[in-house]
């Protein structure tokens, strides 16, 4: 057996564990299209009894066969109802299973598997992929099941008729054999093409439709145009390379099965074959034969969609496989004080050659503001994404209260902490749900009204046409950057975490919003560990103290007023922000 057909192999064994907990369901299915594969078969041999009774048109004869016709098709509703219905309950059950199963593992994975991968190709995997698993375990498996039955049930009623006759007809089955082989492979190679290709539509759909102002601003419709053609003529182009190789498949088999009724029908004629077949046994055995060819052609292009799932649900167990976040620890305090320790902290990206922070050696004790400056790619953004342990620092210790943050639960660690960065995230919810949001649900109207009060946002909100209640669209859409913010910062008051982290926070408020927000964090942060990333150097006078970044370091550290003294790097970076602002 090949490498790819013992994986394809894993594959199908992984899928049918999914099937077991609904066993019932799905030997209901197979009870159905026992039912139907036994009436098409008895529609075959009634062919004898329908030319004895117009040989014989007796009244009981004219009854048994019209009952016979009623009974063959009531069963074969009844088989296809049961098939149907029950295999299509275990298919749904088994995409709601895998969809649930995937979403859960992008809850818990790392933020590295993030940035690895656009979110476009990973909501493609949610719903085009799991629906193509899909296919696979419904219709795919009802056509297999139903057609494959059928033909087992016809081959044996013609053995047990002519087994010579039978075995002339089989003898063209490993041709058969082989055009199914071959088509198999290339479903699964466009498979992974398609799905591939679809995950690009996503990708490019979602960036254009999500940053629509700036293409429009940019003059960029016709390059997101030209962008979108060309993934959607790629799979375009795989999709009709799959329709051929089905296209064609389908009628060279039919082909190969009409030679081998021909052949029957050529054989019937010699008397050393036909032995004592009387005509009505011939007939049936015919019709048999030519019954056969519809599920034969049925079994044999039903393997595309199997092949289309095979593929899909390679993809969607890549996902549900990937390593979540390492959350090995046990600590879990109900609220620490915030004393933390950076202890020769490194880190670096994965495939980085260089550390983004060296040896970063620092003590916050509880309750004291720092605020980290420096230009951009200094590594202050970095520093702060260790502590909730977003990314794993690669040599050093970060520690919490004296214990390392590896050794806390990752839920008791980000309990700790609060975050309001410069990329507000809202959701499609209504204010006060985007405030109390998550493990904050359980609060009051009155204290979620208390926190948007202090972060200065009831002015804006009470002006709303339903207040806490008006739904504010797809990631605040209805709300200006600055009110964003606000909410973002009544979302950080609410937590009331003893360790603050506000990264650019009052980036996209005015001069009088940023005031007014200013004295709200002021307050906020007294008895809280706070750490503040800001450009703005004037947000960040009042700092207990000031640590000044470059190139991964430390450089320089001290109150606003010690650092302007020493005309170091903070002298220069304080020069240069003021002088923009004037």
């Amino acid at each position: 057996m090949s490498a790819d057909s013992a994986s394809n192999w894993q594959t199908y064994k992984r899928l049918l564990a999914y099937v077991k907990p609904f066993w019932l369901a799905f030997s209901l299915a197979v009870v159905g299209n026992i039912i139907y594969a036994g009436a098409s078969t008895g529609m075959a041999a009634a062919m004898e009894y329908v030319i004895q009774a117009i040989e014989n048109p007796t009244e009981q004869n004219r009854l048994l066969l019209t009952g016979l016709i009623v009974g063959v098709f009531a069963l074969r509703g009844v088989g296809t109802f049961m098939g149907q219905y029950f295999i299509n309950y275990v298919g749904r059950q088994v995409v709601n299973a895998l969809r649930t199963q995937v979403f859960d593992r992008l809850l818990r994975l790392p933020s590295r598997f993030f940035d690895d991968h656009s979110a476009g190709h990973l909501v493609s995997k949610l719903t085009f992929n799991v629906e193509q698993v899909a296919d696979a375990t419904t219709n795919a498996v009802t056509i297999s099941l139903r057609e494959g039955l059928t033909i087992i049930g016809l081959l044996g009623f013609m053995l047990y008729t002519n087994w010579k006759l039978t075995l002339i007809f089989v003898a063209v089955g490993p041709v058969i054999g082989f055009v199914v082989s071959f088509a198999s492979k290339r479903f699964r190679k466009l498979s992974r093409r398609i799905q591939s290709s679809m995950g690009d539509i996503t990708h490019v759909a979602s960036e254009s439709i999500s940053g629509y102002r700036v293409v429009r601003i940019f003059g960029g419709e016709g390059y997101e145009r030209e962008r979108f053609h060309d993934v959607s003529q790629r799979n375009l182009t795989q999709s009709l390379k799959m329709a051929s190789t089905q296209a064609i498949s389908v009628p060279i088999i039919q082909i190969l099965v009409a030679f081998s009724i021909a052949a029957l029908v050529w054989l019937m004629l010699a008397p050393e074959i036909r032995g004592g077949m009387s005509t009505g046994e011939l007939v049936a055995f015919i019709t048999a034969a030519t019954t056969m060819a519809k599920p034969i052609r049925q079994v044999t292009s039903v393997h595309a969609k199997i092949q289309r799932g095979v593929a899909a649900a390679h993809d969607v167990f890549e996902t549900i496989d990937e390593t979540p976040e390492d959350d090995t620890g046990t600590h879990s305090p109900g609220r620490v004080k915030g004393n933390i320790s950076f202890r020769k902290v490194s880190f670096r990206y994965r495939d980085q050659l260089d550390d983004v922070l060296k040896d970063i050696d620092l003590d916050i004790p509880q309750g004291q503001s720092v605020a980290l400056v420096g230009r951009s790619g200094s590594g202050k953004s970095t520093m702060v994404s260790l502590l909730p342990r977003f990314y794993e620092y690669t040599a050093g210790n970060i520690l919490i209260d004296d214990v390392p943050i590896r050794d806390y639960t990752l839920r008791a660690l980000r309990d700790q902490i609060a975050l309001v960065t410069q990329n507000v995230v809202l959701f499609n919810d209504t204010i006060a749900a985007n405030i109390a949001y998550g493990s904050l649900r359980e609060h009051t109207l009155d204290e979620i009204r208390e926190a948007a009060a202090k972060a200065h946002a009831l002015e804006f909100i009470d002006r709303m046409p339903e207040g806490m209640d008006t739904l504010i669209g797809d990631n605040g859409v209805m709300l200006s950057g600055g009110q964003r913010q606000r909410l973002a910062i009544a979302r950080a008051l609410l937590k009331d975490a003893p360790i603050l982290i506000l990264d650019e926070a009052t980036s996209a408020l005015d001069t009088e919003s940023e005031r007014h927000i200013q004295q709200a964090l002021d307050l906020v942060m007294k008895g809280r560990t706070t750490l503040v990333i800001a450009h703005r150097l004037s947000t960040i006078e009042k700092a207990d103290r000031i640590l000044v970044m470059d190139g991964g370091e430390i450089v320089e550290a001290g109150r606003h007023e010690e650092l302007l003294g020493q005309g170091g790097v903070y002298a220069k970076l304080h020069q240069t922000n003021f002088s923009e602002a004037g």
